[in-house]
């Protein structure tokens, strides 16, 4: 069984910290941490990560135990200015962690992966700190993806660690040519696995995304080791808000991105081996109502 935490909240804060404490699981103590987060743009939160749930991961990394931290990330646009229009860069300074802008990688620093029956022409490259940190979390939104890749919750997320064409791989045009894009997001995700996810579904786009789309309230946040089980338990999430075509008429586990990632083993393969865990009592009620979604499929 795969755990997903579940904390119904509209407060960022309680968010990272229920959510976490409820997997019960500290994988950073002593460790030097590498968090990536959704900055692909700097529109506002589901568009990318909210700035206080990024400092509240830091703060909550920290009070773990935590050696050090990083953050990597490459975004849509250039990544520095992401940041700086966002104002997360001074933020970050105080808090004492190390930003890796993966736009000033070496070559070298882009490994290369060609894995068997691959959906990519000639493989992929992945960034080297997400290979080689000793701690990677991950923190995620809630959102559709209204360019072929119908949501983008923790697998989609990590499209961020492959190089952007300005590195002159030219692997985005790849991927959003291709048909198979949702199993190219999950065949990104085996050469690395992160220790923690953290989904803020606070906010929501149930239609649009990744950058603008409809609004929703989802007030929860979820935490898992697992990002099958957690992508899952979000796609429920917004079947119970109610959410575009693409989410509504296809049953969870026969998303592509899921099916392909379950396939690879990144993650569970059924409902059935997810245990969805709520925080407190406030967390109950909502948390049964997904977890229905769920199994219903």
């Amino acid at each position: 069984m795969s755990k997903v935490a579940f904390v119904k909240t509209e407060d960022r804060l309680k968010g990272v910290k229920s959510s976490i404490a409820t997997l019960g699981f500290n994988p950073v103590k002593n460790k030097a941490v590498l968090i990536k987060p959704n900055f692909n743009t700097a529109d506002p939160t589901p568009g990318s990560t909210h700035n206080d749930t990024l400092m509240a991961l830091v703060d909550e990394i920290w009070d773990m135990g935590a050696k050090s931290i990083s953050l990597g990330e490459r975004s849509y646009p250039l990544t520095r200015d992401v940041m700086a229009e966002k104002g997360i860069l001074p933020l970050l300074k105080q808090k004492d962690v190390h930003v890796i802008d993966f736009d000033e990688l070496d070559p070298k620093d882009w490994v290369e992966f060609k894995p068997k029956d691959s959906h990519w022409e000639n493989g992929f490259r992945i960034a080297r700190p997400i290979l080689e940190t000793e701690c990677l979390i991950s923190t995620c939104c809630l959102k559709t993806h209204q360019f072929g890749g119908v949501f983008t919750l923790s697998l989609k997320l990590h499209v961020g660690v492959v190089p952007t064409n300005r590195h002159g791989y030219h692997y985005m045009d790849e991927l959003h040519r291709s048909s198979y894009q949702q199993e190219m997001i999950s065949e990104i995700n085996q050469p690395f696995s992160p220790d923690i996810i953290v989904l803020d579904g606070i906010d929501a786009f149930t239609d649009g995304g990744p950058m603008t789309g409809k609004r929703a309230r989802g007030n929860i946040f979820l935490a898992s080791t697992d990002r099958v089980a957690i992508d899952a338990v979000g796609v429920a999430v917004l079947k119970t808000l109610g959410s575009n075509s693409a989410i509504m008429k296809r049953k969870i586990f026969d998303q592509r991105q899921i099916a392909r990632a379950s396939d690879l083993g990144i993650g569970v393969s059924s409902p059935s081996e997810i245990d969805i865990i709520p925080a407190d009592p406030d967390s109950k009620a909502f948390k049964t109502e997904v977890a229905n979604t769920l199994l219903a499929g």
